[in-house]
């Protein structure tokens, strides 16, 4: 076999890997890994840093890759995701398995040896995901509800990884999470509405792209602010904001509530792939925003 075409096999398989550890997704998490992270430090460790990195794309991957392989037969109808490794027939699904496997044996020993705590969150995480989460999407819009909770540790998790503890600081960074998962993901619903129909999945909290779900979205956009500035009131425990910082938080908020007032008035799916953007935007920032708001206070 010549060179170019060893080359040719590793790059497909390189990219067939990025599509079904889904790996622009797996970055944002362990993103907000390193987030909590250097939020619950009082020292820095590379090699926990590093451990938690690999690890969480490990834990994402893993979940994403069992993900795909349960819904293979619902993927190859939606337009989105036809294309996809198993789908497409690029990768098989005993393949897909031997790789979503290893990666879960791999991301849990790499959290351990982090902490036992950390390594038992990615455990939950994964464990809902895969086996709670997935299912229901075919069954019932409380599945962005359940989808909610794997969704909202990986800020949590680093706070996690650095104290070795669960406290009234990681607990607020997990209802950041939380909370604003519920806007951006029924703004993807709402987007994608005909093609999660054509799959046969619930998104949307009444079934439909009406007032009734664009109040919701409205509704939790508000609480998803509320939580996000809360640490400014000093009662968050180490975890702290202070005002300047919560004041361009709540402008960060406002900017993702006057989307969302957007989509309740025109009901156009361009409204919500604008506020699903606008979502993705809000929970970098705010992330970035309270990691330099420590060092910032620190330094000063």
């Amino acid at each position: 076999m010549s060179n170019s075409l060893v080359y040719t096999h590793l790059f497909s398989w390189i990219q067939d890997f990025k599509e079904l550890t889904k790996f622009r997704l797996a970055l944002s998490v362990v993103f907000s890994s390193i987030a909590g992270y250097l939020l619950g430090i009082d020292e820095f460790h590379f090699g926990n840093l590093v451990l938690l990195a690999l690890g969480g794309y490990a834990m994402v991957g893993a979940s994403n890759a069992f993900n795909q392989i349960i819904e293979k037969d619902l993927d190859a109808k939606m337009k989105r995701t036809k294309n996809r490794p198993i789908p497409s027939g690029s990768m098989s699904v005993n393949t897909a398995f031997a790789i979503a496997s290893l990666l879960t044996v791999v991301g849990l020993l790499l959290l351990f040896v982090i902490n036992p705590i950390t390594a038992m969150f990615g455990a939950i995480s994964i464990f809902l995901y895969v086996s709670v989460y997935t299912p229901l999407k075919t069954m019932t819009p409380l599945s962005v509800f359940v989808g909610a909770f794997p969704g909202a540790i990986p800020f949590m998790l680093g706070w996690v990884a650095a104290t070795g503890s669960f406290g009234i600081e990681a607990g607020t960074l997990f209802m950041i999470q939380f909370f604003w998962q519920f806007p951006h993901f029924w703004a993807l619903g709402w987007w994608l509405y005909d093609d999660y129909k054509t799959g046969g999945f619930f998104m949307l909290p009444t079934g439909k792209r009406d007032k009734g779900t664009a109040i919701q979205i409205i509704l939790y956009t508000i609480w998803t602010l509320i939580v996000s500035v809360v640490p400014v009131l000093g009662i968050t425990g180490d975890l702290k904001l202070s005002i300047v910082s919560a004041s361009l938080i709540f402008i960060l908020g406002l900017v993702m509530l006057y989307y969302a007032i957007k989509l309740f008035k025109n009901r156009e799916t361009k409204d919500a792939r604008q506020l699903m953007l606008a979502s993705v935007s809000y929970i970098t920032l705010i992330q970035i925003i309270y990691v330099l708001d420590k060092y910032i206070r620190l330094w000063l």
